[in-house]
């Protein structure tokens, strides 16, 4: 009986058969499993149509014989790579081919399944060959290009990346620290950042419960800028009301006098407040929409008459009115604040920051709001023997809002 051949080019020799032979033939059977198990072979696929990959019976010659096969070539149109029918085996094929066009692997006929190198893909694919009679498919074993590896660009889906994480910090290219992140208990808001087509610009947006803030917190000194441009933001403001915007009241009011240091040097626009005599001045100030209508603080900017460097005590309180609220209506509690003369003439004098003052009514954006200062002359801890001018007040107030839209 003669020999047979596997689907594979293996010769499977009959008993009795190849006396003398034998030997070499195993041999040969030998040599053609170690290029079936790691052989590899470059095939030149260039041109377009279909190219067949066959099985030599018994010798190393055939073009499906080898594990790994490299397809070279310039490609001028779409390629078909065929294997033979009932082949049972696994390929590792690189797409080494050049120009943008594709590349099929599939058996030589039949309707079996098929693998596709698309046109920009030059990459490595495992297939494997099922044998099936008449409709042999081939088979992508999802090995190859898809793997994560250390030195190619991968796109992962659907995986959860455990070594290496991002975890407090994200490096730039150089290993310098470019975000820092901080992990919050239990937490439900975030930040989603969305690109943008074409004539729109990307956006960072707060998500989670239904309404977020958004915290952007400068460090030291440091101001939230747009380009060069420094943006407004909610927070600590300042209001300065000179001495040339208020009055005195009908009742022990403090004197406005214009004082004349040098000709051609500033004058000062000050209420004089007496030494012994606790005297007031008055201003309104119709607070603006952005202010959140809590507590407020405040610095006396105040000039000595005198060389004396006893304590003056200034105190400032509130009112807030309404549209159609009565205006004879008392002041809140005045908070106090006490400076040192510091014996110099005509020198300008700054109070420390008051603790935080409650305006008293029910204060609302856009509500006119009427503040009482005084020296409390009167009080035995007032030691300052002359008259302190006062130039103006500074008040501080926070909003809650970027501006008064």
């Amino acid at each position: 009986m003669a020999s047979s051949y596997s689907d594979l080019g293996l010769e499977l020799m009959a008993t009795g058969e190849n006396a003398g032979t034998w030997g070499d033939k195993t041999n040969a059977n030998l040599n053609l499993i170690e290029q079936l198990t790691g052989g590899f072979l470059e095939v030149s696929i260039a041109g377009s149509g279909t190219l067949a990959l066959d099985i030599d019976n018994g010798a190393l010659t055939g073009t499906a014989q080898q594990r790994v096969i490299k397809l070279t070539g310039a490609l001028t149109g779409s390629r078909i790579v065929t294997f033979p029918l009932l082949t049972e085996n696994f390929y590792i094929i690189e797409n080494a081919t050049t120009n943008a066009e594709t590349v099929q692997l599939k058996a030589a006929s039949g309707s079996g399944a098929t693998v596709t190198f698309a046109t920009d893909d030059k990459s490595h694919k495992i297939i494997y060959l099922d044998g099936v009679a008449t409709n042999t498919g081939v088979y992508d074993t999802g090995f190859g290009s898809g793997d994560v590896t250390l030195t190619g660009t991968q796109t992962l889906t659907n995986k959860t990346l455990t070594s290496p994480k991002i975890g407090t910090s994200i490096l730039d290219t150089n290993g310098n620290e470019l975000a820092l992140l901080t992990a919050t208990s239990s937490a439900v808001n975030e930040f989603t950042i969305a690109n943008a087509a074409t004539g729109n610009g990307p956006t960072l947006s707060a998500t989670g419960e239904t309404n977020v803030d958004i915290n952007l917190n400068p460090k030291g000194s440091g101001v939230l800028k747009s380009a060069t441009a420094a943006i407004k933001i909610a927070g600590k403001e300042t209001m300065w009301v000179p001495a040339a915007a208020m009055y005195g009241p009908t009742t022990n009011p403090a004197d406005a006098a214009q004082v004349e240091t040098t000709a051609t040097r500033p004058d000062l626009k000050v209420f004089d407040f007496d030494a012994s005599t606790k005297q007031y001045t008055q201003f309104t100030v119709a607070m603006p929409k952005s202010w959140n209508e809590g507590t407020v603080t405040y610095t006396v900017y105040w000039s000595p008459s005198t060389t004396n460097t006893g304590n003056a005590i200034f105190g400032l309180q509130g009112v807030a009115c309404a549209d159609n609220d009565t205006i004879d209506v008392a002041y809140g509690t005045a908070i106090e604040v006490t400076d040192a003369g510091i014996g110099t003439v005509e020198d300008q004098q700054i109070t420390s920051e008051s603790s935080a003052m409650t305006i008293a009514g029910s204060p609302a954006a856009g509500e006119q709001t009427y503040f009482q200062l005084y020296r409390d002359a009167a009080d035995g801890s007032d030691t300052f023997t002359g008259e302190c001018r006062v130039l103006g007040i500074k008040i501080f107030y926070t909003t809650d809002a970027a501006n008064d839209a």
